[in-house]
């Protein structure tokens, strides 16, 4: 619906237009926005929030400067909270709701917040993480970005990622060519991105700085790191304060850099993590020793969590010249809010008008951030974490509204009076859980339409001549076996899987399988080799040795699954972690 080709002709159609305006004096130019959103940070991951270990004076400073939304969620894991953030709607309604197996890609057809500003004349870009497909057409160059540098999965290393990636002097994918970069991931993103607001600052651009710190492997010089560790913090929790550290430096970096241009008064900018903490939740047995045991607000659970530990996040948004922060008007907001709001609030921040997409589930809080008086409508919102092939009712979920949580259908808690959510007082109001209850149902009714719509990955396609297919997005059953990272590829790990695919045009294909990525050309560690496609098998036999196995097939246009199967000289097989796909 709204492919890269779209945004760009409009982008050089309203970009010139208003460009001509602002010249002329016609209309003030419409705000930047920058979002920073770091990964398994948490609420409490912040000094600003009462860490009293942490240091992160930027992002303390960028508080103190911000309109703080206090009660705002996100979901309790990394896909889904990106693609909610991006469409303005549920994540499952986008086909999201795991961060794997196929279930991380957000469907093409969505109208994500890159696609929305281009069409209103706005320069895009994106750095860091994407993680809701690495292929055509869900990549961040397909979903409305005009640049992207960008490393592969849910982390760097993980299994889509670019072979043997481990956070220095990696390899990442700069619009959809590879490309070698110096230096520390996450000062790798803000360079990049730095250089992206230097050349964009004479128009409106987008920039959404999305960092894989601090998620694991918690891996940072030790120059970040050691500092806790002499403080007597645990070895991976330091490590993991070390990558927050590290990030606030380069947020005070960039924060500079906008002074310098002259663009920090018209610029809107946004820092937010994507769920509760993943390493820096309380360890009792070392606060009873006496010890840090870490710090998260008072909250219940962390990441995956359902309770708020593990889906509310900070949330800071500056722009001085919209009235929102800056000298005298930095505040708290406690309006109930979440991830699917950003999208509708940054088009009525920025004046735009949102191009024609799915309806959106956020709402539109722009009124709100610039006047804090104004009033809001009472809502209910919801979260979950499925983390399975396919939903199920009730699983992992939370019920929110101002001053309740109903946890998993079951649990009642009076989030006000009880913010901690230890004390369960369902049956002191059960008229209140009966309420909720219909609500959860209505919402979770309207997202059946899509459990059994699997989003698909393009075959054939201009925009992506070869096709790498890799494990992390086979489609499992529940007792299937995801071969989802670089370290299961490694020992062998016995999975197996289908892609799901949408051939784009009829024609002749060729389907190389390799047990190793191309450029390693290592031996296939197999006999015999099986492909599944388009409704016919094809067997062939193959030695050991062999690096590749390539089937030559004729295919329909239109949706199908692809699967494969190794067999192995013990006669076991596993599927082809690893399969190139291009139209002859």
């Amino acid at each position: 619906m709204h492919t890269r080709e779209l945004a760009a002709l409009l982008l050089l159609g309203l970009s010139s237009c208003s460009l001509a305006q602002e010249k002329s004096g016609q209309q003030p130019r419409r705000p930047n926005v920058i979002l920073v959103i770091t990964d398994d940070q948490g609420y409490g991951d912040v000094g600003f929030h009462g860490n009293s270990m942490i240091q992160t004076p930027n992002m303390d400073a960028l508080a103190k400067q911000s309109v703080r939304l206090t009660d705002f969620h996100v979901d309790p894991t990394c896909s889904p909270t990106r693609s909610a953030l991006m469409s303005g709607r549920y994540s499952t309604r986008t086909g999201v709701w795991h961060t794997i197996m196929g279930r991380s890609l957000m469907d093409g057809d969505e109208l994500t917040v890159a696609e929305a500003l281009a069409a209103n004349g706005y320069r895009t870009g994106m750095y860091g993480k994407w993680h809701l497909g690495e292929n055509y057409p869900l990549r961040p160059l397909d979903q409305g970005f005009h640049t992207a540098v960008h490393h592969g999965g849910g982390g760097v290393g993980q299994g889509p990622d670019y072979w043997g990636n481990d956070y220095f002097d990696d390899t990442y994918w700069r619009d959809g060519v590879a490309e070698k970069f110096e230096g520390y991931c996450t000062d790798v993103w803000f360079r990049e991105a730095m250089k992206f607001v230097e050349s964009s600052k004479d128009r409106p651009f987008f920039c959404y700085l999305s960092t894989n710190a601090p998620h694991g492997p918690y891996l940072v010089d030790k120059k970040w790191s050691e500092p806790y560790v002499k403080k007597g913090v645990a070895a991976s929790q330091a490590k993991f304060y070390g990558m927050v550290e590290n990030i606030d430096w380069n947020l005070g970096k960039l924060i500079a850099q906008l002074d310098r241009l002259g663009i920090a008064d018209n610029t809107i900018l946004i820092f937010m993590t994507d769920n509760g903490t993943a390493a820096g939740r309380v360890d009792q047995k070392r606060v009873r020793a006496g010890k840090w045991g870490g710090f998260n607000a008072g909250m219940r659970g962390n990441k995956g969590s359902e309770y708020d530990g593990g889906h509310r996040v900070p949330f800071f948004i500056r722009w001085p010249a919209g009235g929102i922060g800056g000298a005298g008007k930095a505040r708290e907001d406690g309006y109930l809010s979440a991830h699917i709001d950003v999208l509708p609030t940054l088009m009525g921040l920025c004046g735009a008008t949102k191009p024609d997409g799915p309806p959106l589930d956020g709402i539109d809080l722009s009124k709100r951030l610039r006047a804090g008086g104004t009033v809001m409508p009472n809502r209910t919102l919801f979260v979950h974490s499925q983390r399975i092939p396919d939903p199920q009712m009730w699983r992992k979920c939370s019920v929110m509204t101002e001053r309740w949580r109903l946890v998993n259908g079951k649990q009642l808690f009076d989030i006000q009076s009880d913010p901690g959510q230890r004390q369960e007082i369902s049956a002191e109001h059960p008229q209140v859980v009966q309420v909720l209850t219909g609500e959860y149902q209505a919402w979770w009714k309207s997202l059946s339409t899509v459990f059994d719509r699997p989003i698909r990955i393009g075959l054939g396609s201009d925009a992506e001549l070869v096709t790498q297919l890799h494990p992390h997005d086979w489609q499992v059953s529940s007792q299937g076996k995801s071969s989802w990272h670089q370290s299961h590829v490694k020992r062998g790990h016995m999975g197996q899987g289908r892609w799901f695919v949408d051939v784009k045009r009829a024609g002749r294909y060729l389907i190389e399988l390799r047990r190793w990525p191309r450029h390693l050309d290592k031996g296939l560690e197999a006999s015999a080799a099986k492909i599944e496609i388009g409704g016919r098998e094809e067997v062939r036999d193959v030695r050991a040795t062999d690096t590749k196995v390539t089937f030559t097939v004729d295919l329909k246009a239109g949706p199908t699954t692809l699967q494969t199967w190794f067999t192995l000289p013990n006669g076991k097989t596993r599927g082809a972690y690893f399969a190139y796909v291009t139209r002859g």
